[in-house]
């Protein structure tokens, strides 16, 4: 009769196992992935580009449906939400403008609240599991993106903090797509050929970002892993 209770009871964990809300760091990693993969292939100016903004936008919301948090954050959450969400649609070039610029702050101030409670999350868990591990990661992407808003940021403030070779580019001006990719360069110690920073300011930043990098995968990541095998171990 036992074994009978135990073999109906296994369809049901093995769907419990894929459900959406059990997985929801691991769709928010294929998101971030997605976006880096799609975001060359959009022309400016275009139908395409325009859906694009928007399934950026909804990432937004997704993130926010990826952090478990009580009432009061989550209330913080959407509305931080919102007007970087309109950002990502309306106000996606830089230009030397005060809109331009709110927007800009407000995704930079959204991702870093996304990071601080993804992190919490993340680093504060007792058993580390697979999801875990994808929390981390997007913790990481995050990081790239918030600093590419840095970017976007500066040069705003000062129009020629970036030098864009035209050696090695197409265009003179740099795009959100530029500052992205020098973010990510920048944090995985590759370095970024074709865009350099000129002021003191955007060195500064760069070195930051380029410490920050190193250290999460270091040490936190090495933690995280450790634990992961640990973890491991203990179910099995």
């Amino acid at each position: 009769m036992a074994t009978a209770e135990t073999i109906r009871h296994k369809p049901t964990a093995a769907k419990k196992n894929f459900r959406v809300a059990d997985h929801k760091f691991f769709l928010l990693f294929v998101y971030l992935i997605a976006v880096l993969i799609y975001y060359p292939y959009v022309k400016e100016d275009s139908f395409s580009y325009t859906v694009f903004r928007v399934v950026g936008s909804a990432g937004i919301f997704l993130a926010v449906y990826a952090v478990k948090v009580r009432r009061t954050l989550l209330m913080c959450a959407v509305l931080l939400a919102i007007p970087a969400g309109l950002q990502r649609i309306l106000l996606f070039r830089a230009d030397a403008g005060l809109f331009s610029l709110l927007g800009i702050l407000a995704s930079f101030a959204f991702d870093v609240f996304i990071i601080v409670l993804v992190f919490r999350r993340v680093f504060f868990e007792h058993e580390v599991k697979s999801e875990t591990i994808f929390g981390a990661i997007c913790i990481y992407l995050l990081i790239g993106y918030s600093f590419a808003s840095i970017y976007a940021m500066v040069d705003t403030l000062q129009p020629r903090a970036f030098y864009i070779d035209p050696l090695l580019n197409l265009h003179s001006v740099p795009n959100r797509f530029d500052f992205i990719y020098y973010s990510f360069a920048t944090m995985t110690s590759m370095g970024a050929s074709g865009i350099a920073p000129v002021t003191g300011q955007a060195r500064s930043i760069t070195v930051i970002e380029t410490t920050l990098g190193v250290l999460y995968l270091a040490v936190l990541i090495a933690r995280l892993m450790a634990g992961y095998r640990h973890s491991s171990v203990e179910r099995d």
